[in-house]
């Protein structure tokens, strides 16, 4: 990074911290991870803990009407994090300057997540494949990583989620860096519990 990159580099009070990835890739340890290093997350606190993240969702309702131009509460989101799948990235505004922390799970584990939850809550789980959720998973992330590759006014880190079970610190460490070196990574550590990895592959 040049002299002039840095001078003219957002504040993070400035900058909006998105946490995005498939669902059930880890997102909700990532928020709260940032949330213990030092970013205040932006949730409204309606989707409350359960057995399938019994830390918390950390969602914010909002999130979900991005796709039907609902933009207006994005001013607050500055300085904060905010969680946001994976399919409604596309949908952030152009004018405000984004850094993306972007889960990554392996799919069979992702899979697996899915179909429990479902389980648990007396819904179907064989209204689509295995393989043809692999399939689409796949070619839905291409296309949002090269989405992301083309946005100027978004940096991107891809975390691993299990990486980050089996080594907090040094995942918290370069999220530190990613972040312009201003949170606690030990605090960040702290609260990755390993017990909550319950769909091992």
């Amino acid at each position: 990074m040049g002299f002039l990159d840095k001078l003219f580099r957002p504040k993070g009070n400035e900058i909006i911290t998105v946490v995005s990835g498939l669902p059930r890739s880890g997102t909700s340890m990532m928020m709260k991870m940032l949330e213990a290093g030092g970013i205040p997350p932006l949730t409204d606190k309606i989707r409350s803990a359960d057995e399938d993240n019994p830390k918390g969702y950390y969602e914010f309702e909002r999130v979900k009407k991005l796709d039907k131009g609902d933009t207006a509460w994005l001013p607050e989101a500055r300085g904060k994090s905010v969680k946001v799948i994976s399919a409604l990235l596309k949908y952030l505004p152009g004018d405000f300057r984004y850094r993306v922390i972007f889960m990554r799970r392996r799919t069979e584990e992702i899979l697996a997540s899915q179909k429990q939850m479902l389980i648990r809550r007396g819904e179907p789980t064989d209204r689509v494949s295995d393989e043809e959720l692999a399939t689409y998973f796949a070619k839905h992330l291409r296309a949002v990583e090269t989405w992301l590759q083309n946005q100027p006014n978004v940096d991107v880190l891809y975390v691993s989620y299990n990486c980050t079970l089996e080594a907090p610190l040094e995942t918290a460490q370069e999220i530190n860096r990613f972040l312009d070196n201003r949170l606690d990574t030990r605090a960040m550590a702290v609260v990755v519990d390993p017990q909550l990895y319950r769909q091992k592959k």
